[in-house]
């Protein structure tokens, strides 16, 4: 049994997963061997649908106030930045020197919790003095990370796939951090056909030769675009939300990407503490 299936099978027993009745008679067996696990995580998922009511910011490259499930910057001392601050531990101790450089963050469904995780996540890797990193919203239909980040949502990957910006135009630099975000732009319907474009690829390398990591908000599994993003991922974290997601959900994700890309598992909205920082809990798991 791997880490991630002890993992899974750990929270069950405490009742972090709550399957229903249905799923539980739906199951097919273990899940399929995976890498150790990395960690399991709390954060809630902004609701896109506020997400994209919210204005336009007037100047691509200005930063706002940022989101408070921002936990790594906006409460680097709470308990739940410190669970981020551990699944990057996590993550680069498993690499045994094959860096992870192009981290993928999916989920099997929609408001799992991964924009969340891949914001912090990609913070306390920018928090570590050894590494200057990229945000990427690659998640074109329903884009809520740079609202989370407080960035300007007028311009972005989408412009510079189309050949209509030039990446230093719509890179942005969250102030006091050594984190870079670069938000997908306006929502488009194209979104399958500009990931899989060779200038999405040439964009990639120009990123591995700037940036020495790259986290990538994906879209869910469920859709082609993860698809084609993960043919180019080093390593690909799947988030799940604790009595939300269902485990044949969880089963499928496993089972339509690649096993030894996925570099572990987030459980996500598990509360333990009391009274720790609303909307940003932490469970470890795994190890």
């Amino acid at each position: 049994m791997s880490r991630i299936q002890r993992a899974v099978a750990k929270a069950e027993r405490e009742g972090l997963l709550a399957w229903t009745e249905r799923e539980t008679a739906a199951r097919r067996g273990p899940l399929h061997e995976a890498p150790p696990a990395a960690q399991v995580s709390r954060s809630d998922e902004p609701d896109w649908r506020q997400a994209d009511a919210a204005p336009a910011h007037e100047t691509t490259g200005a930063v706002n106030a940022l989101s408070p499930l921002f936990v790594a910057a906006t409460h680097p001392t709470s308990a739940a930045a410190e669970q981020y601050r551990l699944l990057r531990t996590r993550l680069e101790g498993r690499e045994r020197g094959r860096r992870t450089q192009l981290m993928l963050v999916t989920s099997p469904g929609p408001g799992d919790g991964k924009t969340t995780t891949s914001a912090n996540l990609a913070l306390t890797m920018a928090q570590d003095f050894n590494h200057n990193v990229v945000l990427v919203e690659a998640d074109m239909r329903r884009p809520t990370l740079a609202t989370l980040c407080g960035v300007g949502r007028d311009r972005g990957l989408v412009d510079v796939l189309m050949g209509g910006a030039a990446l230093e135009d719509v890179l942005v630099q969250l102030p006091e951090q050594n984190l870079f975000v670069l938000p997908a732009g306006p929502m488009t319907n194209r979104a399958t056909e500009l990931l899989g474009s060779s200038m999405m690829s040439r964009l990639v390398d120009t990123l591995r030769s700037r940036f020495s990591r790259i986290v990538v908000d994906s879209p869910p599994v469920t859709l082609a675009d993860t698809h084609v993003l993960a043919r180019m991922a080093d390593g690909i974290l799947i988030v799940v939300r604790a009595g939300v997601t269902s485990r044949p959900a969880l089963e499928h994700a496993l089972e339509g990407v690649e096993r030894e890309r996925i570099a572990g598992l987030v459980l996500n909205d598990v509360d333990l503490s009391v009274g720790a920082y609303p909307g940003a809990y932490a469970w470890a798991a795994g190890a």
